[in-house]
């Protein structure tokens, strides 16, 4: 990740996006002495989504620009959950089940961040040892019972439409707070970074530092990313979250989300969620509106989103496979290899001679009936090896190799590969 040297990391951070809201007075003073900064992921997963990607990337410019980062796994307030934003209670999940993410967040961070310096801590080693009366009169005492009541998520929880919030609840943020007091006694951290929902959590630690210790510390946060088409916070489908562990989400798949952005937010899109310099994203949307139908960005994109978190050689699969369901690259050229990745994305059935178009669409399950499988014929709506085509007799020519590609309509997932029987 080559550093932006004609940029300090405000004008960076400014730049791609990532200025929301703050408590340093000017935001130069990021460009200052190197600052021991942390960011911290709950457990509630063992992987993160695309939404915590875009704060990971943030966390990256710091890096590069000479701050040292403490990557913290929530095993501790994973046990509990944070209530902010939810409008009811979670189920709690077991402390196996906690392990098992903290170890799927852990390998994504050597994952993401690569070749960087950073350090890894998991708030569970401090609290597991932290009695309850140590813990009331230690910090409880030093937390104004105004202050978590006046919290907004508090406030609609309590209301009369509320669901009611429970003391573990109610209490998460004074122990997200002595992270904050732990990290700053113990490894010198300073600054708390996150996304705009944790900007209430972060300031009970900066309170809670204040009146224990009276240092200042602060808070950085970047703004939630949001579909610009759709309004929808980013990272959400009509299938789920969009997850960077390949099991979740295949790199296939990971692709595909990205080359299907909008046209509204790609540039934001470009800025956030790859490393390429000002000059490099000006030629690509210099190229994007001069030859729109092209999508050039949203390609470019892909490549770069996908090689970061998947690697260069899946991410070359996953836009092979996509050329080919999209009809760009012909299905001869679909290696033993590529065939491998294109079963787990599509269903594959084997079909007798006998068969017939309709019957063969009903099978896929890209229509429900053959009336159905009908209709889509006749509607000019289904193409094999992205040629369409309108009779219902499923003839030799249509086999490569000993296998063809249905589809119906435009969409990657309207599609299936149909092998001889």
């Amino acid at each position: 990740m080559a550093i932006l040297l004609r940029m300090t990391l405000s004008q960076e951070l400014t730049w791609r996006g990532f200025v929301n809201q703050t408590t340093y007075k000017d935001i130069a003073a990021l460009d200052g002495d190197p600052i021991t900064f942390y960011w911290g992921v709950d457990p509630s997963a063992d992987s993160m989504t695309v939404g915590n990607l875009a704060i990971a990337m943030m966390v990256g410019h710091f890096i590069k620009h000479g701050h040292k980062a403490i990557l913290l796994t929530g095993g501790a307030t994973g046990l509990i959950g944070d209530p902010d934003g939810k409008a009811q209670e979670r189920d709690l999940k077991s402390l196996d089940e906690i392990r098992h993410n903290v170890a799927g967040l852990t390998k994504q961070y050597h994952t993401i961040f690569d070749g960087q310096p950073f350090e890894i801590v998991d708030n569970y080693d401090w609290f597991k040892t932290i009695g309850y009366l140590e813990f009331l009169r230690d910090v409880g005492k030093h937390v104004p019972m105004r202050t978590m009541l006046g919290r907004d998520f508090v406030q609609s929880r309590l209301g009369d439409e509320g669901a009611g919030i429970s003391y573990a609840e109610f209490s998460y943020s004074l122990i997200q707070g002595y992270d904050f007091l732990h990290l700053h006694r113990e490894k010198g951290v300073s600054l708390q970074v996150s996304g705009a929902d944790q900007w209430g959590n972060c300031i009970a630690g900066v309170d809670l530092i204040r009146r224990i210790t009276g240092d200042e510390t602060h808070i950085w946060t970047a703004p939630l990313i949001v579909n610009k088409a759709t309004g929808v916070k980013f990272g959400k489908s009509e299938d789920g979250a969009i997850w960077l562990d390949p099991t979740k989400t295949t790199p296939t798949q990971y692709y595909q989300f990205w080359v299907t952005r909008e046209d509204e937010g790609i540039e934001d899109y470009l800025k956030i969620y790859t490393l390429l310099s000002p000059d490099e994203i000006a030629a690509i949307m210099s190229q994007q509106i001069s030859q729109p139908k092209e999508h050039f960005a949203q390609q470019r994109l892909a490549q770069e989103a996908t090689a970061l978190i998947h690697g260069q050689e899946a991410m070359r699969q996953a836009e092979t496979v996509t050329g080919l369901l999209t009809g760009k690259l012909p299905i001869d050229q679909l290696s033993d290899e590529l065939l491998t990745v294109l079963r787990q994305e599509i269903p594959v059935i084997s079909t007798p001679a006998s068969s017939t178009i309709l019957d063969a669409l009903v099978a896929t399950g890209l229509a429900s009936s053959l009336s159905e499988a009908r209709r889509l014929l006749q509607g000019n709506a289904v193409s094999v090896n992205s040629t369409k085509v309108a009779d219902e007799e499923l003839k030799p020519e249509y086999f490569v190799n000993g296998r063809f590609l249905l589809r119906r309509g435009k969409a990657f997932k309207d599609s299936a590969l149909v092998e001889r029987g």
